[in-house]
């Protein structure tokens, strides 16, 4: 099978697609062809090192998390799953690969009427946006800031906020906006002044704040009174430290049936993913150059299964 590895440290250039066995299921595992796999920033600081002592990387290594795909084959003692099953599921730095052999704990079966591109990524962004958003507990008519609210995690958890009842204000660039307002989201330009724009826009106080950028979002949010219990932040470091604001992440979402109410939720039509561009399997370089921006609106995906297969499954799962 064909799949995404690199062999050292280093930028786009050391990705390579390559030929490797294709695995097989073990017991209470699944074999599954993947249709759609994500593309995260968090994989750009494994690829590079950044997280070597953390997360050392095993030669050649894979790449790729949270994907969408189709049960290929069934391993022993596996119930409920079968063979031509849609799935969604996580499987650290394997995902980029034609077949993936995954736990079936690591595994949700996919409801008809969803995209594979939006499904592949619920059991990444989605799930940590849910961890997000359970973190801060918004309540009805509480005010939530999202920090970068058109990107991947942020449209997620900005979404997910409003159907709590809250109103959600969302920081992004001028040229989101419009999509930000579809959404039911009040949009504030980021940047310098960000705390002077919020108080206008919030004039009765924010209740919470999602940060899924950094940059100082959460000290603005300290500084316009924001408890830090109601604060949560996936790239603030240094935040959780000085002020003690929670760290909820995909980690503490990684759960199947969590990843299941988020795709009902997007088949019901009452959580839209936004997908940015979907690349194929041989420009995973472009695709992670692209990523490297982090000017992006909502997800970019890679199409790891070929063209004739994608057109037989079509668009959507059935």
């Amino acid at each position: 099978m064909k799949a995404v590895r690199f062999r050292r440290y280093g930028g786009p250039e050391v990705l390579e697609i390559t030929d490797v066995p294709r695995p097989r299921p073990g017991d209470g595992q699944v074999l599954i062809e993947v249709v759609t796999a994500a593309l995260n920033p968090g994989e750009i600081g494994i690829r590079e090192g950044l997280f070597a002592t953390m997360w050392p990387a095993t030669f050649p290594e894979g790449q790729g998390n949270d994907f969408s795909g189709v049960v290929a084959e069934v391993g022993a003692g596996v119930t409920g799953l079968v063979a031509g099953q849609p799935v969604i599921g996580f499987a650290p730095r394997a995902a980029q690969a034609e077949f993936v052999a995954a736990g079936v704990s690591t595994v949700a079966v996919l409801p008809s009427g969803i995209g594979w591109d939006a499904a592949a990524t619920i059991a990444g962004v989605g799930a940590t946006a849910w961890a997000s958003v359970e973190a801060v507990a918004p309540r009805p008519g509480e005010t939530v800031v999202v920090s970068a609210a058109a990107g991947g995690v942020g449209s997620y958890a900005a979404q997910l906020a409003a159907l709590h009842g809250a109103r959600v204000i969302g920081t992004a660039s001028e040229g989101n906006h419009e999509f930000l307002a579809s959404l039911g989201i009040v949009p504030v330009r980021y940047g310098p002044g960000l705390e002077a724009r919020l108080r206008q826009a919030a004039p009765e106080g924010v209740h919470a704040l999602i940060d899924t950028f950094g940059a100082g979002n959460v000290d603005a949010a300290i500084a316009l009174g924001v408890s830090p219990s109601r604060i949560n932040t996936i790239a603030d470091g240094r935040a959780v430290h000085r002020y003690g604001v929670h760290h909820q992440a995909q980690e503490q979402a990684d759960d199947p049936r969590i990843w299941s109410r988020l795709a009902g939720l997007i088949a019901e039509g009452r959580l839209t993913v936004p997908i940015t561009r979907a690349y194929p399997l041989h420009e995973v370089r472009q695709a992670y150059r692209d990523l490297g921006t982090r000017h992006v609106r909502g997800k970019r995906v890679l199409h790891v299964a070929p063209a004739s297969r994608r057109q037989r499954l079509g668009e959507t799962v059935s």
